[in-house]
Parts: C-alpha cells; structure tokens; sequence
C-alpha cells in the first residue's frame, strides 16, 4: 500500500531542449523560422525550416532546429529521425544528440536513451551545461536500478556546472534508495532549508524518519506540509502510515478515508482497503470494515485477496458459513496470489471457517494446501487433529494431538486441556 516511494525529478527529461541561438542574416529564412519558434509558432518554423533543410541536407544546425520544431509538433517519430540525420551531419554537435536521447527518454525507450546521452555526455568541446543535463538523465534512469551508477552520474553533472536543489532532492532518493538513511535525511534537510515547500523532500524526509523509527519527528514534518497542502495525497499516505505505526488510529482513519475516495495512482487500493478495514475492526468497528470490504467485493468480485480479507473478517463476526464460502473461492485461486505464502495463509482461515461449520473433510484439504507452502503450527495442529477426531480417525487423531502438545508450551490452555482429556478418552477404547 503506497505512491510510488518518491518519483524520481523529472525535470532534467520533462522539459524540451532549446534550440540553439543562431546568428544568421538579416532576412534569411533561418532567422524567420528562428522567430517564429521564439513565438511558439512551431508550425510556421517546421514549414521553413523543412525547406531549408531540403536545400541544405548536410546542415547540423538546420536540422537540430527542424526536429526541435517537430517535435513541438508532436511528429516525435520524425523529429527522432530528423535529429539522427544533424548528428550523421555532425557528431560533434551535442544538441541534437541530447535531445534524441531525451526524446527516446520520454518515450520509454531507455536503452536507446541511455546510449545516446551518454555518446552526448562525451562531447568533451561543448557546452558543461549541456553535457551536465545528459548525466542528469542518465542519472534518473540508472536511479531505479543500479544507485551507485546513478551517484557516480549525478556527481560527474554537479562537477560540470554545480549543484542545484534538483540535484540535492535526487542525491537525497538515491542514498534513500541506498538505505544510507543519515545521508538521505541530511540531503532532504538541505532542500527543505533553502526551499520548505518542497513536497518530495518533506515526503522523503518524513519517509526516512520513519524508517529511522524517528516517529514524532517523521509526523511533524509531514504534518507541516499537509497543513500547508491540504490536498497533496503523498503527504496524506505518509503521514497515515506514520500515524499508524505510532498507534494514532483516530487521526489516521480520516486520512486513509481520503486517500481511498481519490484512489490514486500508484496506491494500492486493495492494501489501503486491508489496513483502513483492520483499523475499524481493531477499533470495534466490525460494522464499518465489513462494509468496506463488501465495497471493495463489488468492485472486484474475484480478488482473492478481498475474498481471503472479508472472509477472516467474518470468523471474527462468528458468521462462519459465509466466511467458509468466500474463503474457499479465495483458496482455489492460487495463481492469483502474490505469492505462496499469501495463499497458504488464505488456506488455513479456511481450515478455521470450516472447523466451525463441523465439515471435517474440508478442513483436512485446506490443512493440506496449507502445509505444502507454510510450516505446521500448534493451531494446524490442533485443527487436525480435531478433524480426525470427528471422521473417527482416531489413530491419525491421536498423532496430530501429540504433536500439538509436543510444541503448544502452555501457551493454549484451553486447548492444550481438551487434547489431553481427548488423548486419555481415545486410550480407553483401545
């Protein structure tokens, strides 16, 4: 249940490059379409400039400026292959080959991306500032993947025409990202010192309190931000989640409530619905959370995980023929489970619903998924052998009551008293 944990600045990807400055003739055509772009008349330069680029094929600059003006144009296709024709025409001009690689960037193509901004990153006889916006692109892409790679990046931008709070804010996700938790919150300190309406940092700050178990620390910085930024809903999801791990679950229910009416991109809404409905219940509001996970049902009716949720809901509610039907449609979809661990769990509060509802055979089969992914415990142990006991099984009853006793260490009395007596019923018979 998260936003991704901060997205990554995008500046250095997002913005289109600028064309070149060019000084050409009074009354060239170049001049006239250089005009035109300068008032966003991109039409009118692409027109100009496809003329000129016609007439002079071999011309870098001519060309850079065409696929600048398409892709304004929205023809990113072929602004991508117009600025690969000024980079064939000259390899040393870096402007076309940065806005290739941040064009291809934007597109997703990032292996492509990467190649080309770091052959611009090479032009050593340019402009820093343009070799320094490749290294930060390059940065941003290695950040997910390979953080030492995307340091080492950042680093080489800074050098070539310092530092800028984009920078620190990107320094501070990566070392987070590292988990170099103390490097991570001063970098987030810096960018707040300079600007404190920065919302990553404030988020990422308060991301790495609490990681460092700093709670009330992590609380007030991100409560300062949403007061100022009522609406933000990555303030909103960190300063929940704060709240809960502090045990705050009155304050933080009408957040999560919030967060769950928006359903925002990158949450997920099935882990919110999960820990908003575990809240009420924990709260002794069973009325609340299960109307939030029949919600969530009649949304996505076959989720095996709101399935698995409303149905152990349900046992604790003691309606326990419901609860055995929905866990049963949960268990037998195994493939949609996160993972096996997930599943085994769904299994065995199936084994619990159908012990209560006395159909033995199915809490043997559910005991059985379970095993095959997750270790015995004393209550598997127990729910066989009760299940045994009741098909009259008493050999293998009297094995699963054993071993229940071998590990339950007193810590089951109730329990651990009815195995005993059942044990020394069982040896009568024989």
């Amino acid at each position: 249940m998260k936003l991704a944990l901060l997205p990554l600045v995008t500046l250095f990807l997002s913005l289109p490059l600028a064309a070149p400055a060019q000084q050409p003739a009074q009354g060239d055509p170049q001049q006239a379409a250089q005009q035109a772009m300068e008032k966003g008349d991109y039409a009118t330069a692409e027109t100009l400039l496809a003329k000129l680029a016609a007439e002079h094929p071999n011309n870098a600059h001519v060309l850079y400026d065409l696929g600048f003006a398409q892709e304004h144009n929205g023809k990113e296709d072929t602004a991508a292959t117009t600025y690969r024709s000024a980079i064939e025409a000259d390899p040393k001009m870096i402007e076309p080959q940065l806005a290739l690689g941040l064009l291809d960037a934007r597109a997703g193509r990032l292996q492509r991306a990467h190649k080309e901004l770091e052959s611009a990153s090479e032009i050593v006889a340019t402009s820093s500032s343009l070799r320094a916006r490749a290294f930060r692109a390059m940065a941003q892409m290695d950040a997910n993947g390979n953080t030492a790679v995307a340091s080492d990046e950042l680093l080489h931008a800074i050098q070539l025409d310092g530092e800028t709070p984009a920078d620190t804010l990107l320094s501070a996700e990566l070392a987070e990202r590292s988990n170099a938790l103390p490097q991570a919150e001063q970098a987030y300190l810096k960018v707040l010192s300079s600007d404190p309406d920065n919302v990553e940092a404030r988020v990422g700050l308060g991301h790495v309190f609490k990681a460092e178990n700093k709670l009330a620390d992590a609380e007030a910085v991100l409560q300062k931000g949403l007061d100022k930024h009522p609406e933000d809903l990555q303030l909103t999801m960190q300063l929940a989640t704060v709240l809960v791990a502090e045990q705050k679950t009155e304050q933080a229910i009408p957040l999560l409530e919030k967060l769950r009416a928006a359903a925002p991109q990158g949450v997920d809404l099935a882990a919110l619905t999960d820990m908003l409905a575990h809240i009420y219940s924990a709260n002794g509001n069973m009325e609340a959370a299960e109307k939030l996970y029949r919600q969530a049902l009649l949304k996505t009716p076959d989720d095996p995980r709101e399935l698995d949720a409303l149905g152990s809901l349900l046992i604790r509610e003691a309606k326990f023929a419901e609860a055995e039907d929905l866990l049963r449609r949960a268990a037998n979809q195994r493939a949609a489970f996160n993972d096996d661990s997930a599943w085994g769990d769904s299994a065995g509060h199936l084994a619990f619903a159908a012990s209560r509802n006395g159909h033995p055979q199915m809490v043997l089969q559910a005991l059985a998924a379970r095993a095959s992914v997750l270790a015995e415990t004393p209550g598997t142990l127990f729910l066989s052998a009760t299940a045994y006991d009741s098909l009259h099984q008493y050999k293998d009853a009297v094995k699963q009551y054993k071993a229940f006793l071998a590990i339950a260490a007193d810590k089951f009395p109730t329990e651990e008293f009815q195995a005993r007596h059942r044990l020394i019923a069982l040896e009568r018979q024989k």
